[in-house]
């Protein structure tokens, strides 16, 4: 069972940085994009970043600049670094991964638990 474990969520005050983790583990064969979203209470969940197994990255626009996604594909694990952070950021951050399995040819998405981010002065 594949699982995707997140860490690094917290309370920052605003102008500070936090530093997200998420470990994928069960039974993976390959994994390609590996990403960050987040939800605010009352908003649709949003895209934050990607990065693809070669390491290209995309962001939203609000994390140019700011937010760094990074990948150690020998720990299946994917990293959001941000900095500056503004009350605007605060929301439950998830992370998610396109996933084949081992002795599977398909792929699909999975998604963490989730980890709650708060900037707050």
């Amino acid at each position: 069972q594949v699982q995707l474990v997140e860490s690094g969520g917290g309370s920052v005050q605003p102008g500070g940085s936090l530093r997200l983790s998420c470990a994928a583990s069960g039974g993976i064969f390959r994994i390609y994009v590996m990403g960050w979203y987040r939800q605010a209470p009352g908003n649709q969940r949003e895209l934050v970043a990607s990065v693809s197994s070669g390491g290209s990255t995309m962001y939203a626009d609000f994390a140019k600049g700011r937010f760094t996604i990074s990948r150690d594909n020998a720990k299946n694990t994917v990293f959001l670094q941000m900095n500056s952070l503004e009350p605007e950021d605060t929301a439950v951050y998830y992370c998610s991964a396109d996933i084949t399995l081992s002795g599977s040819i398909w792929s699909s998405s999975y998604w963490g638990q989730g980890t709650q981010v708060t900037v707050s002065s």
